[in-house]
């Protein structure tokens, strides 16, 4: 997805390389990557991204760097299998994909995307499938023009990752965070806690009550909360303010018996039952970096609608995504 991408895309145009696109557009079987999905080529030889789990990205590869070399831009299709010799397996990933080679978005559109990211603004990005491979973009899809075949992506909101208590494990789940595209706060009203400097650039650190801060910037159904502080003057206040909204994963760290505690001091409070404690899965870790590991798996997990088992002892598909990108016919 550009998101994925973007950083790299964006370093690249300040330093004025020119960049190439393969982006997957369309496919005819499954897949291990969704609609959207994008390699940045540069043109210093350097790339970024992925098309699928390692089958056509070679091929790709060579491809767009004969469009930076001058060759045409063009939408062309492949398949994981393609070059096998007649003896060998297909790959599981067999379908054909459907991949456009055109250079990134110039200017206006360059900085339109740039600036939706960096302020978390919804922006719908739209390329055309047909010569000369037009960029647009708008607030919102129904606002983009809708002549000719095309392909388009939505970039969203982030969720909020809220973590409560600026405590070396936070700063670690904060770190780990990163990946997962979720913009993450962390609350404190300790001074001495939220001053520590352990936490990344990215990540807002702000001292204020918990509850009095989600109570000026409510929480949305996709927004996770996890409190850190084992300080349950902090932390209960926390659990309360976030279970009055609809936060989809909220989760409080602590022992068994400290949950069992917890759960007395909070027994008024409705949709209790929402709450995961202890929080993370059962991955028997014992470092910080292990702890944050299991929560943010259980975030993920949540998030999508499982429970975290093995992935050999279920039956459903191993990814669950929801697209934000799509073919636009004429």
């Amino acid at each position: 997805m550009l998101r994925e991408v973007w950083p790299y895309i964006d370093a690249h145009r300040r330093a004025g390389r020119p960049v190439v696109l393969a982006r997957l557009v369309d496919r005819d079987g499954p897949a291990s990557r969704p609609l959207g999905a994008t390699m940045a080529v540069a043109g210093d030889g350097t790339w970024r991204g992925s098309l699928s789990g390692g089958c056509v990205e070679g091929i790709i590869l060579d491809a767009a760097r004969d469009v930076l070399a001058g060759a045409a831009p063009h939408v062309t299709t492949v398949a994981p299998g393609e070059h096998l010799l007649p003896w060998e397996d297909a790959p599981a990933c067999a379908g054909e994909l459907r991949v456009q080679i055109a250079a990134a978005p110039p200017e206006p559109v360059h900085s339109a995307i740039t600036t939706a990211l960096a302020e978390d603004r919804p922006l719908a990005v739209r390329v055309a499938l047909q010569p000369p491979y037009t960029w647009s973009v708008a607030a919102s899809t129904d606002q983009l023009p809708d002549s000719g075949p095309a392909f388009v992506e939505e970039l969203t909101r982030r969720p909020r990752l809220l973590l409560v208590g600026a405590t070396d494990l936070a700063a670690i789940l904060a770190t780990l965070a990163g990946p997962l595209h979720r913009r993450t706060v962390v609350l404190d009203p300790r001074p001495g806690h939220i001053a520590a400097g352990a936490f990344p650039d990215t990540v807002t650190t702000i001292r204020a009550w918990p509850d009095d801060w989600i109570t000026r910037h409510p929480l949305h159904a996709d927004d996770a909360v996890v409190t850190l502080s084992h300080d349950p003057r902090i932390d209960d206040r926390a659990i309360r303010a976030a279970l009055a909204g609809p936060a989809g994963y909220i989760a409080a760290l602590g022992s068994r018996a400290t949950h069992a505690q917890r759960l007395r001091r909070l027994a008024d409070i409705p949709g209790l039952d929402r709450l995961n404690g202890p929080a993370g899965l059962d991955l028997g870790g014992t470092s910080l970096a292990e702890s944050a590991l299991s929560i943010l798996a259980e975030l993920v997990a949540v998030n999508n609608g499982r429970n975290g088992r093995r992935l050999r002892d279920g039956h459903l598909p191993i990814r669950a995504t929801t697209a934000t990108a799509h073919a636009q016919s004429a």
